[in-house]
């Protein structure tokens, strides 16, 4: 299964950007520091992220981030999708007619691994950020 860092650091940026005030910005540098993700790479993916209206950016002082919109009307598939990060179980193209391995045919196993793709797909598509901070809220 391919997931990169990218789409795994774009969701614990924004789970720990809303565990705070809607209204009050936080930076990067706190973000960076909190979950141990380097505050180039978090500018990069922020960038994306606000370009797909997942954060808005507050200038000044007091400067940062706030979401778009409440924490339970973003889906984790948003952040995927925002960071350009897709879940692959496949190493073919889905609905290319050449198979698996370059050849006519699929592999035996195709169709499993396009149904877990679907199955997680379809997970991220129900879970929102305010679901992962319920569930961190009750495992303290």
């Amino acid at each position: 299964m391919k997931l990169s860092s990218k789409g795994r650091y774009a969701v614990m940026a924004l789970a720990d950007l809303a565990k705070f005030d809607p209204n009050e910005p936080v930076s990067l540098r706190d973000i960076s520091l909190r979950q141990g993700i380097s505050l180039d790479y978090l500018e990069q993916l922020f960038l994306k992220l606000k370009k797909n209206n997942i954060v808005n950016s507050v200038r000044g002082i007091k400067g940062g981030y706030i979401l778009s919109k409440e924490a339970s009307n973003i889906k984790i598939s948003d952040i995927f999708f925002a960071v350009d990060e897709k879940v692959k179980t496949i190493g073919c193209e889905k609905h290319s007619k050449k198979g698996c391995n370059g050849k006519t045919a699929k592999c035996i196993t195709h169709d499993l691994w396009d149904e877990l793709e679907d199955y997680i797909n379809n997970f991220f598509e129900k879970k929102s950020l305010r679901d992962l901070l319920n569930q961190s809220t009750n495992r303290l």
